[in-house]
């Protein structure tokens, strides 16, 4: 048995109005918008979607996890930005360089994210949603590549990645010691594959170096648990 990464979930005062800023500069599909939140998945129906939970507190600090988005030319980049400008992103200071190519926002709700400069090989051939970059240890790289069944395809000095054997969005660590935030509004939502049993794979994912921390408050089918870094993540029934 295995987990599919289903989403990454995002906490959100404004669920619908966040899923819409994703969807218009991704190019996907809202596929649910109701009051428990909104969905989006790929266009192509490929990979993982975003998911959007209502909660009441706005976001403070820096996000332990952002993404990273490709450019197949200068041009293309300066596109990106304005359109993300356009649809109520903003500029963020992370203490980029001026020399650095990249490009940093922050979406509505000030979940950060880079616009990378073209020619960039690490991320060739990843799509435009080409990484999701963590706070992390090796260990929760190692983790995350077993718990997944994706390869490891990088892994030097303090950073690991990992990739789906079909290609696509890279997620790396490259932090290693960094402790948990103590507020975390993104997290990686999981489910079995197939008809698998919830908590059988809870039980594997433990073995791995997981922890069973509880049951979601708003949904108690919903596993709350954290990876060997402490960082949460919910685990599904299988669907």
């Amino acid at each position: 048995m295995t987990s599919r990464l289903l989403a990454v979930s995002f906490d959100s005062v404004s669920p619908l109005r966040l899923a819409r800023f994703w969807g218009d500069l991704l190019g996907w599909k809202l596929t649910d918008d109701s009051h428990d939140g909104a969905t989006l998945v790929p266009g192509d129906g490929i990979g993982f979607g975003f998911g959007f939970l209502p909660v009441q507190g706005q976001k403070s600090g820096q996000n332990e996890r952002h993404f990273h988005l490709t450019s197949a030319s200068a041009e293309d980049q300066r596109h990106t930005v304005a359109k993300a400008l356009g649809l109520g992103a903003r500029h963020v200071d992370l203490g980029q360089l001026p020399e650095e190519g990249h490009i940093v926002l922050a979406d509505p709700e000030g979940n950060e994210f880079c616009v990378i400069e073209p020619g960039n090989k690490y991320l060739a051939g990843c799509g435009f949603m080409a990484e999701i970059t963590c706070a992390g240890s090796r260990e929760a790289g190692f983790f995350w590549a077993e718990a997944l069944k994706w390869p490891l395809v990088w892994d030097q000095g303090l950073q690991t990645a990992i990739q789906s054997p079909q290609g696509g969005t890279k997620i790396s660590w490259d932090e290693e010691g960094m402790p948990p935030a103590s507020q975390n509004r993104l997290r990686f939502v999981l489910a079995p594959t197939g008809d698998g049993d919830q908590q059988a794979e809870a039980d594997r994912l433990v073995a791995l170096g997981a922890t069973h921390l509880r049951y979601r408050q708003a949904d108690a089918s919903v596993m709350v648990m954290a990876d060997p870094d402490g960082r949460e993540f919910y685990l599904l029934a299988a669907r």
